[in-house]
């Protein structure tokens, strides 16, 4: 039978235990967390509505701070950075049921866009395309297209309203994308897939976006 100077001898080892080894873990955990949600974070791709791009399993860097710096565990920015331009992909969910997506941005606000036989109009102008297969570009990015399922479906002709963007997928005859959804608020982007980490059969590397 335990005596008290003994239980209370036990319970100030717990104690320091909590202080010296718990309480230090806890507190790298919740930065480390924090660091995830508002500072940089991972994307795992389900889908190759991003083809030729990103592939199905392919592990993705996202930068959570190139639109914004983020409340940690929340979606909401304290200092706005930028907004998202033509051309970069971005992380964010689905307007529809909170699928967490990742597309291209094709048009931003302000723009007239419209999207014919899988193909961009900005502005009333096709963006240069070079060759076959088709490319696209969009900002500085020259965009490799899919068209082997088609071109999907048509929209627009609009003009983007100021604080929304366009987004599709690159394989567009297999995404599901603004042109189905909508328009996309700038505020509610995570953050900017900046390369491919990790490839399924090719292992790691650094693939920029």
């Amino acid at each position: 039978m335990h005596t008290q100077p003994a239980i209370a001898s036990h319970q100030r080892r717990v104690l320091r235990w909590l202080r010296r080894e718990a309480l230090p873990l806890l507190v790298l955990i919740l930065l480390l967390t924090a660091a995830r949600s508002s500072l940089a974070n991972h994307y795992h791709v389900p889908s190759g509505s991003m083809q030729p791009a990103l592939q199905p399993g392919d592990r993705v860097v996202v930068d959570m701070r190139a639109y914004g710096w983020r409340l940690p565990f929340t979606t909401r920015d304290l200092v706005t950075v930028a907004d998202p331009g033509p051309g970069e992909v971005v992380v964010f969910d689905s307007p529809v049921d909170g699928t967490r997506l990742i597309k291209r941005v094709a048009a931003v606000g302000g723009q007239r866009v419209e999207v014919r036989d899988g193909r961009l109009l900005v502005d009333g102008q096709r963006p240069p395309m070079h060759g076959r297969p088709a490319v696209e570009q969009l900002g500085s990015r020259r965009i490799t297209l899919d068209l082997a399922q088609g071109s999907g479906a048509d929209f627009g002709p609009l003009r983007v309203p100021d604080g929304e963007v366009l987004v599709l997928g690159d394989h567009r005859g297999a995404s599901f994308d603004g042109r189905y959804f909508g328009l996309v608020p700038v505020d509610a982007f995570y953050g900017r897939a900046i390369a491919v980490y990790h490839r399924r059969g090719d292992g790691f590397g650094w693939r920029r976006l």
